[in-house]
């Protein structure tokens, strides 16, 4: 007998350029995991939590721009799983999740951990399968790869049966082929859009990461250069225009409709480009764009064009040389009074831009009381930041602190948490780091989510990994708070203190301690003079290191014993 489906599996890998696999190993994936030890070529980091693997290997698939690996366990596995999958696959993230069961003969049996795997896994997947054949067992894989890999990328998930592995492999290695997506939209459409937009008096974009997946940003800063035009992210974690450029408007509201209803009103032409308008929690269920505004719609992503909102121009293309083919044209339409109102759009951002830093910079230097700002700590720390390091931002409430200072300038160094869950901090360091073994990597999270993934930390001591981490501990679901404000602004609720489940005060959580005890080097820092002393401390530590940010907070730890039960 010839070598089993097991290895052909992790061969199929190799051929595709597959290094790293993230993974938390169950007894039906046994056979593949004792392979496995006869193909260094694969670096496996072993996570404590399939959650774990999923984050970090949605990470990995960011910062590398290829296909990441995960593999899970079976049912209890994917059912851990489904969070993290959820959130990749809003993201787009192409990650190849495999898992294990017991033996398609099996599954007349309803055995132990018997489930409809399959089903569990499609609604947080581009494509779920479970291979039924040996003969097929590397063309489905094939297949799975190249989905994923295929715009709009995606998770996808396919289950691999004991039985089906333990046969002999039937089919040759052979690298997966992938389509070419750069496509052209219609030249007479694109003209329509130039001449559009060439008119605007209020040119406005609105960007998401398939901007970054097309390595479109230098055609998307040329084309808002030339216009004039605000730049607005919309369910955006990559930098797709720099947070220093002075048309850089930061992002459109993540959780209420009515936020982001005054920025996606104020344009007259509008240019939607790898996105899709508007994915907040809370959406304006009515029309979004001013009277008469002309809306043009640039994406790979068909089911992104027009969505929710009707458009006047939708383009199926390749976002960077649609762009580039934009700007071509919009040099020879736009007109000397065009190029004027552009160039004096520009200057009033530009003046918009330093006002709102100096700003940033005045609220870091006023911060003086008693209790740490995070602003305080991002002033010390990111001018000590090596300038190739890279950036996980899972800090919510505090991450305009961070963005403030840091004002991620390109592809490549800046990535921020997208699609709802928490834990994708902690945990994307993993994949950074795995990604980027000789750079730095900073995590940062907040309380609440790192202790979703808390044992992250361990895997980085596991695998020698020098991620540096900071988590904001405020003690409390900060976010809950600020949305809960604005449920009790909207329905005129007043003099209500917050629910106590948005407490996290007692009993408290020390980071630092919990960091320590799985063999992390940390401090606990809970005034402005540790900062300094902490960061440095960090950053000079040849391992992973944490940093435990005792934040202000409105808190009741008093009221915890009283009133938990509620």
């Amino acid at each position: 007998m010839g070598e089993t489906g097991h290895y052909a599996v992790l061969d199929q890998l190799i051929a595709d350029g597959v290094t790293h696999i993230f993974g938390n190993p169950g007894t039906v994936e046994q056979g593949l995991l004792d392979a496995m030890m006869d193909r260094p070529a694969l670096s496996y980091v072993l996570t404590l939590q399939e959650s774990v693997a999923i984050y970090a290997a949605d990470a990995y698939a960011r910062a590398t721009g290829g296909l990441a690996v995960a593999q899970i366990h079976s049912s209890p596995g994917l059912g851990n799983a489904i969070g993290a999958l959820y959130q990749a696959h809003r993201g787009h993230s192409p990650i190849l999740v495999f898992g294990g069961d017991a033996g398609i003969r099996y599954q007349a049996m309803d055995a132990q951990m018997a489930a409809d795997l399959v089903g569990m896994a499609r609604p947080v997947t581009k494509w779920a399968t479970m291979v039924m054949d040996p003969s097929s067992l590397l063309r489905v894989l094939r297949r799975a790869i190249k989905v994923a890999l295929t715009p709009p990328c995606g998770p996808v998930y396919v289950c691999l049966p004991q039985d089906i592995l333990d046969a002999e492999a039937r089919e040759p290695v052979v690298p997966t082929s992938l389509p070419n997506t750069r496509a052209l939209p219609d030249p007479d459409l694109l003209d329509r859009a130039a001449l559009a937009l060439a008119a605007a008096k209020r040119p406005t974009l609105y960007v998401g990461d398939g901007v970054a997946r097309s390595g479109a940003q230098a055609a998307l800063a040329r084309v808002a250069e030339m216009l004039g035009a605000d730049v607005w992210g919309v369910d955006s974690g990559e930098v797709n225009l720099s947070y220093a450029h002075p048309l850089w408007r930061g992002q459109t509201g993540h959780m209420f409709g009515s936020h982001s209803l005054p920025i996606t009103s104020s344009g007259d032409v509008n240019l939607v480009v790898g996105t899709y308008m508007v994915p907040e929690v809370f959406p304006e269920l009515g029309s979004i764009y001013a009277p008469g505004a002309t809306t043009i719609h640039i994406d790979l992503d068909a089911d992104a064009i027009a969505k929710n909102h009707p458009v006047d121009i939708g383009l199926l293309a390749d976002p960077k040389v649609a762009l580039e083919a934009l700007a071509g044209r919009l040099e020879v339409r736009l007109t000397g009074d065009g190029r004027s109102a552009a160039g004096e759009r520009l200057a009033e951002a530009a003046a918009v831009k330093e006002k709102a830093q100096a700003q940033v910079r005045a609220t870091a230097a006023g911060s003086g009381g008693a209790a740490l700002t995070f602003a305080q700590v991002a002033a010390e720390l990111v001018p000590r930041l090596p300038a190739d390091a890279l950036v996980f931002d899972e800090a919510l409430t505090n991450s305009p602190a961070l963005t403030g200072f840091l004002q991620p300038a390109g592809p490549g160094g800046f990535y921020q948490t997208r699609g709802g869950s928490l834990g994708t901090g902690l945990a994307g360091g993993l994949g950074l780091q795995a990604a980027a073994p000789g750079k730095t990597v900073l995590a940062v999270s907040g309380d609440g989510g790192a202790m979703y993934v808390i044992q992250a930390l361990w895997s980085a001591v596991r695998h020698a990994l020098p991620i540096k981490y900071v988590v904001c501990n405020n003690r409390s679901y900060r976010l809950l708070q600020a949305n809960i404000s604005e449920f009790w602004s909207e329905r005129a609720i007043a003099g209500r203190g917050f629910p106590i489940p948005f407490d996290l005060s007692t009993p408290a959580l020390d980071f630092a301690q919990t960091a320590r005890s799985m063999g992390v080097a940390a401090a606990r820092v809970e005034t402005a003079e540790q900062i300094v002393p902490a960061v440095e401390a960090a950053l000079a530590h040849d391992g992973p290191f944490l940093l435990d940010v005792v934040l202000e907070a409105d808190v009741h730890p008093e009221l915890v014993g009283v009133r938990c039960g509620q």
